[in-house]
């Protein structure tokens, strides 16, 4: 069983930063590791993803302003989200895959607000 514990989460002003962190446990073979968001009476969209190699992907939206990366010794996910607006306002949510079964595992969500 993966564990996934998620931080960084917070209100930040238009035009701030933020850096979520997701560290998972329970398991070597990690395969993706990506952020994905939802906000209030939306459904769940894709934020960016990481393969175990190293290879990254963004929503088109978010080029530019969100970066991944992720520690493969920590088996850490990052998201720096930089000149944030209110409509980047959602819950983020981490997910994982494992290499070996495919299986997905989801983190439990951190709100970010972004708020004047």
């Amino acid at each position: 069983q993966v564990q996934l514990v998620e931080s960084g989460g917070g209100l930040v002003q238009p035009g701030g930063s933020l850096r979520l962190s997701c560290a998972a446990s329970g398991s070597r073979f990690i395969d993706t590791m990506g952020w994905f968001r939802q906000a209030p009476g939306k459904e769940r969209e894709l934020v960016a993803g990481i393969t175990s190699g190293g290879s990254t992907y963004y929503a088109d939206s978010l080029k530019g302003r969100f970066t991944i990366s992720r520690d493969n010794v920590k088996n850490t996910v990052y998201l720096q989200m930089n000149s944030l607006k209110p409509e980047d306002t959602a819950v983020y949510y981490c997910r994982v895959q494992l290499s070996l079964s495919s299986t997905v595992y989801w983190g439990q969500g951190t709100q970010v607000t972004v708020s004047s």
